[in-house]
């Protein structure tokens, strides 16, 4: 009846569709993705582009001059003027004296510092009593 080599062409016909299709549906997955993908990169563009639209109209000079009258009139409040600014060498310089140190905690701590603690005083070490 069948021989032994008809079988096997047999077999490897239908390995071969078997295979075509996998890889046909493989395509069309990967088809799909590209797709999805695609139209997920649109709605992106459109999501950027609809960004813009508003940034340039919320950056209007004359919104934006809109509102700096309202803040003035309605709400009473005034332009920062730039001598409310100042920079970091205009501000007016305090001398530290030794007697300043002396008198805050540390400073105290640094005068009795090599000295023998007295009766029940506490030993101070780095800041903790002990």
């Amino acid at each position: 009846m069948f021989r032994t080599s008809d079988i096997v062409l047999i077999a490897v016909m239908v390995s071969a569709a078997a295979l075509t299709y996998k890889t046909k549906r493989e395509a069309e997955e990967q088809l799909a993705a590209v797709h999805k993908i695609q139209a997920q990169i649109r709605y992106e563009e459109d999501t950027i582009d609809l960004l813009k639209a508003d940034w340039s109209l919320l950056t209007q000079p004359s919104r934006l001059q809109k509102l700096a009258d309202i803040y003035k009139s309605q709400l009473e409040l005034e332009p920062v003027s730039a001598r409310q600014i100042i920079g970091l060498d205009d501000l007016p310089a305090k001398p530290v004296t030794i007697e300043d140190l002396s008198s805050q905690p540390l400073g105290g701590m640094a005068d009795n510092s090599g000295k023998e603690p007295i009766g029940n005083d506490a030993i101070i070490t780095g800041g903790i009593v002990q």
